[in-house]
């Protein structure tokens, strides 16, 4: 029953802004602030100040976009925190990181006051961008110096902070690559959030990957290039060698071998070569010189 002058509380939506409750503080606030900073707004529906702070924090909050959390929490409903932090006067706001209440003020404070406290209380946990961009780093110097199981753990570290990051989604489907557990590597990538599924460098794993999978009934490589020596117009057999020899990380004797096939039959097998082809090339990033030269010479045979 809302009582005459008094403001019904509004429903919180946000992603980042939520109505706490005694049950809920542990989870909502203490162990949230392990990850990132949470600020804790004291208030009641009688509270005149309450009524100009609120919305200004709430506002505040919502433009740094996740690297701080709010939690409002109504005193009349939910008295116990509010008691054991010993707030005397509303608004009371707390701001807790790892743990404890590290910072606060009472009142209601001008829009840019507010704005300012966010901005430090957000800053506590340092740039987690940059962060996070720095760990990516790290775990890709350990896969390209050969150290996949641990870029694999680093990487898979990182989802967990930042669950729709495409280049740690990358990173982990290229390490369980580089460990030759395509099985895992290709459920990691049909798992990717839809959102980031269309990723250019996920899109590139997703079409090494079909390319991997066909090599697996192309043949070993020693035998296929024996065959073809044997008979260098088995067009098959040139592309199933094209085929393994990129699994096996030649790519650019891949190329040339289906370069060839596209010289020698064009039109063979439905454009088969030119098919390959165009995987391999979106296999590899745009801007490798296997690829740049490689679609310069498709070219020049297409319009010769």
């Amino acid at each position: 029953m809302q009582i005459l002058g008094q403001t019904p509380a509004k429903t919180t939506t946000s992603a980042h802004i939520k109505d706490g409750t005694d049950q809920g503080f542990i989870a909502d606030v203490v162990e949230m602030s392990m990850t990132v900073p949470v600020i804790v707004d004291f208030w009641a529906v009688w509270c005149g100040p309450c009524k100009t702070l609120g919305p200004a924090l709430e506002a505040a909050v919502t433009k740094a976009d996740g690297r701080v959390k709010l939690v409002k929490i109504d005193v009349d409903k939910h008295p116990a925190y509010s008691g054991q932090l010993r707030v005397q006067s509303i608004p009371t706001v707390y701001a807790f990181w790892q743990g404890q209440p590290v910072d606060g003020f009472q009142g209601a404070l001008p829009p840019s006051e507010v704005n300012a406290f966010v901005e430090k209380v957000a800053a506590m946990a340092g740039a987690p961008d940059n962060g996070l961009a720095d760990a990516i780093a790290a775990a890709q110097e350990m896969l390209d110096e050969g150290a996949a199981a641990d870029a694999a753990e680093t990487f898979a570290a990182i989802l967990q902070e930042d669950p729709d990051n495409a280049a740690a989604y990358a990173g982990l489907i290229a390490a369980h690559l580089a460990l030759g557990d395509v099985d895992q590597a290709e459920a990691i990538l049909n798992g990717a959030p839809a959102a980031i599924s269309t990723d250019p460098a996920l899109e590139a794993l997703a079409a090494r990957i079909a390319l991997l999978r066909e090599a697996e009934t192309a043949g070993p490589v020693g035998e296929l290039e024996a065959k073809l020596a044997a008979d260098p117009a088995d067009h098959q057999t040139r592309l199933d060698l094209a085929t393994a020899l990129h699994a096996a990380g030649r790519s650019q004797e891949a190329v040339d071998h289906l370069l060839d096939l596209f010289r020698r039959d064009r039109d063979w097998n439905e454009g088969a070569a030119k098919t390959q082809l165009f995987k391999v090339f979106d296999a590899l990033p745009p801007k490798d010189p296997i690829v740049l030269t490689g679609r310069r010479k498709l070219s020049s045979l297409i319009f010769a």
